[in-house]
């Protein structure tokens, strides 16, 4: 289906925000900019961005991928893990994204209800996809019931956010993160099944005799 001219429009003007954000910095990047390079008018942006700060969170928020994540729930709690903590929104996103952080890290600081505003907007969907695949662990009865999900997140995600604050810098970091963070998760909080414990158990007596 063809898209609308206001769509063509609205998806003509955030390309142009994303590469000027990305190429000037948000500051350095005015709206008649923006105009220009997109060949949409000011008075047809301002139709579908109140301002500034809400065309920049758009932006932000489609170079992180975060509107379009995957429910990862395919039935199976180590590969639905590992998926949600290797995800990325695809190449174009990443090299978009890392262009455009510095900036927005640095706008965020000098406009803290624009910072507040982005924490809000984009950490809250990942963390919705992980408590909803923590919690459908313990109710499947694969993760142990008494598990504090506030921490079994932060624990997820730490790993995760430092990886991405870290690179280029840390040279130590494995390139299989995802994976020995995933395992080391599920080591100490998922439920060892019955038939898997009575193996090992046998395996060890059959050593020892």
């Amino acid at each position: 289906m063809p898209r609308t001219r206001s769509a063509r429009a609205h998806q003509d003007v955030l390309d142009a925000a994303i590469e000027l954000f990305a190429e000037r910095g948000i500051d350095a990047t005015s709206m008649d900019a923006i105009s220009e390079v997109s060949g949409v008018s000011k008075a047809t942006i301002y139709k579908h961005w109140a301002d500034k700060d809400a065309l920049c969170m758009e932006a932000l928020i489609r170079a992180h991928g975060v509107d379009d994540l995957p429910p990862f729930n395919s039935g199976n709690l180590r590969k639905d893990l590992l998926a949600f903590l290797e995800y990325r929104a695809g190449p174009r996103h990443n090299e978009t994204f890392l262009r455009l952080m510095p900036h927005f890290m640095g706008y965020a600081v000098r406009n803290p209800a624009f910072g507040r505003a982005w924490k809000a907007r984009v950490m809250e969907p990942p963390r919705t996809r992980l408590r909803q695949l923590l919690e459908r662990g313990i109710q499947n009865g694969e993760l142990k019931s008494d598990l504090d999900i506030g921490v079994a997140i932060a624990l997820l995600l730490g790993p995760m956010v430092y990886r991405f604050a870290a690179a280029g810098i840390a040279t130590d970091l494995p390139e299989d993160l995802p994976r020995r963070v995933a395992e080391a998760f599920l080591r100490a909080h998922a439920i060892v099944k019955a038939a898997h414990a009575a193996k090992r158990i046998e395996s060890a007596v059959r050593k020892s005799s």
